[in-house]
């Protein structure tokens, strides 16, 4: 459904130019969805709905209603349906959790007042999720009655299922403040405590040991790489993958386009930049910077439709070759009425599923589309991408195989001068740290300990727990590994040796740097708030954890483990 409302998106412009229109007696007299109904109701037997929730006998009605609510909640927070998802076990974990929510929600005797409900209706007629998962171009709300006629009617929805669905999500929001209070009280001195440890930077020593430093000193017996390949054989193994050809309709090929159809398009930067200022575009530094970045989005926005509209005609183009010729719908037909109309067709090395073309990021669509054409249906429709349109052929499917060393012998000693490399960087970062240890036990500092052992240690940055890059370690390991390591550190002490996955490093904590007190000062209000909500969040999923242990337990979720 969503996919085909971005390609025919402009069925959705009238909603913009009138009132939005919202029917407030609808919430008044929203109740239990009729039985069976909502389109997201999947077909279920005795092997999914079963078990028993706070003593509840789980029933038919009480499934549906669940999954109607994660299906709209997919909608809202995705930009797609629950079935559209291809883990079904995950959505059925969603649908029961749900359950579980709906029935303690119930059972504590939270209620959800018309007036919230109307508000929180509203708000989720204009949220920027539905917007853009709608692809509409514009920040106003979407019509109440084109929402159901447009979206929840095709989906088998209805506007009681919209209502109950925003009445359950904000019961579970006060459900979670409920379960969660805890987190809320955090006094100010505990907030400062934290602060401190998040903020407080350490001025640090650092001396890599990398694989890439010793390939050098590694030798290979040409008749050990042929061993080696028989024994490490599995690493080698290709995955399903599949070779397409495809042409790409640009929206920055119809910009020029789109600026003459948008005529309003300076009043829609203008609204937007009222509304949102700088937060619109946060890469923005000055005021010109954020508009040219508005109005560039919506000259894509409405470039991205207009290439839509040409991938749409294109691909029907395509689909009429074999239809006219009256003979099974074949992959050449693409590259024949590309040839006709002048476009460019691209074709990539095979790829898998989990890793997509090398030549290109591809959208996830574009790979899930790629694995699902076949011999008998090789051409597909359309696919949107952020900034693209693709129509795509299947030219061939490549089943999993362990390709012959003769044909990877290459790639073989490379893996084995790697791996032999990576065990002498590791040999080596060990009895550095032996030997330095002895060195500083006997008065040395750690620089002079560690020039008398050959290496010259790096002076980091000075950084902290809230730091969020550092350059400068440039691949050698992870900035959450260094953090952790530095937690673990005392000043005046060196590391162990930590191995990485470039071979390893030795850290040494030279001191702690002071927090800049007037800053901590000014961080402190809105810090302790966010310190507050994370706690909440917190508490809250650690008590829900502990309720689907409890209630869930003999319920098909037990079964999937």
């Amino acid at each position: 459904m969503i996919g085909t409302i971005r390609k025919h998106s402009k069925w959705l412009l009238w909603v913009i130019a009138g009132a939005t229109i919202f029917s407030f007696l609808f919430f008044m007299s929203v109740g239990p969805a009729r039985n069976g109904g909502g389109g997201g109701t999947a077909s279920v037997n005795t092997n999914i709905v079963s078990g028993e929730i706070y003593g509840q006998k789980i029933t038919q009605d009480m499934y549906d209603r669940a999954y109607r609510d994660v299906d709209l909640n997919f909608l809202f927070r995705y930009g797609q349906w629950a079935s559209q998802y291809p883990n079904k076990n995950a959505v059925m974990q969603e649908v029961y959790i749900q359950m579980m929510f709906l029935q303690k929600a119930k059972q504590v005797g939270i209620h959800v007042s018309d007036d919230e409900a109307q508000q929180e209706a509203a708000a989720r007629l204009r949220s920027p999720e539905l917007l853009r998962a709608l692809g509409v171009n514009n920040q106003q709300s979407i019509p109440f009655g084109g929402f159901v006629k447009q979206v929840l009617t095709p989906e088998n929805l209805t506007a009681a299922d919209f209502g109950n669905y925003v009445r359950d999500d904000l019961a579970l929001g006060q459900l979670q403040l409920t379960y969660g209070l805890p987190g809320l009280l955090i006094t100010p001195q505990e907030a400062a405590t934290e602060y401190v440890r998040q903020y407080e930077e350490l001025s640090s020593q650092i001396v890599f040991f990398s694989a890439s430093n010793f390939l050098s000193r590694v030798r290979v017996n040409p008749d050990e790489v042929g061993l080696y390949y028989t024994n490490y054989m599995a690493n080698y193994r290709l995955p399903n993958r599949v070779q397409v050809s495809y042409v790409e309709f640009s929206a920055s090929n119809y910009l020029g386009r789109a600026e003459k159809e948008l005529t309003n398009l300076d009043a829609q930067v203008t609204a937007i930049f009222a509304r949102y200022g700088m937060q619109a575009t946060p890469d923005a530094t000055t005021t010109n910077e954020a508009i040219a970045q508005i109005r560039h989005v919506l000259l894509l926005k409405q470039g991205l439709g207009d290439a839509a509209e040409q991938a749409s005609d294109f691909a029907q183009a395509v689909f009429n070759v074999s239809n006219g010729a009256n003979k099974a719908p074949s992959a050449d037909d693409l590259s024949t009425m590309a040839r006709q109309k002048g476009l460019a067709i691209q074709t990539p090395a095979p790829f898998s599923a989990d890793y997509g073309p090398e030549e290109f990021a591809a959208p996830p669509a574009f790979v899930r589309q790629a694995f699902e054409l076949t011999p008998d249906s090789p051409i597909s429709e359309p696919v949107a991408g952020t900034y693209s349109i693709y129509v795509m052929a299947l030219d061939t499917n490549l089943p999993s195989e362990i390709p012959p060393f003769v044909q990877i012998h290459n790639k073989v000693m490379r893996d084995m001068q790697l791996q032999e490399a990576m065990a002498m960087a590791q040999r080596a970062g060990t009895n550095f740290v032996h030997n330095v240890f002895l060195q500083m036990a006997a008065g040395k500092s750690f620089i002079a300990s560690c020039v008398a052992e050959g290496f010259e240690p790096q002076s980091l940055p000075p950084f902290s727990l809230a730091t969020q890059e550092m350059p400068e370690l440039d691949n050698h390991t992870t900035l959450n590994q260094l953090k952790q390591v530095a937690v673990a550190t005392p000043v005046g002490m060196a590391s162990g040796f930590v191995p990485t996955d470039d071979g390893g490093f030795v850290l040494y904590a030279e001191s702690r740097l002071p927090v800049d007190q007037s800053k901590m000062a000014a961080d402190l209000p809105q810090f302790t708030a966010q310190l507050r909500q994370q706690r909440e969040v917190q508490i809250f999923g650690d008590w829900y954890q502990r309720e689907a242990n409890r209630q869930l337990h003999d319920t098909p979720l037990a079964r999937m483990k």
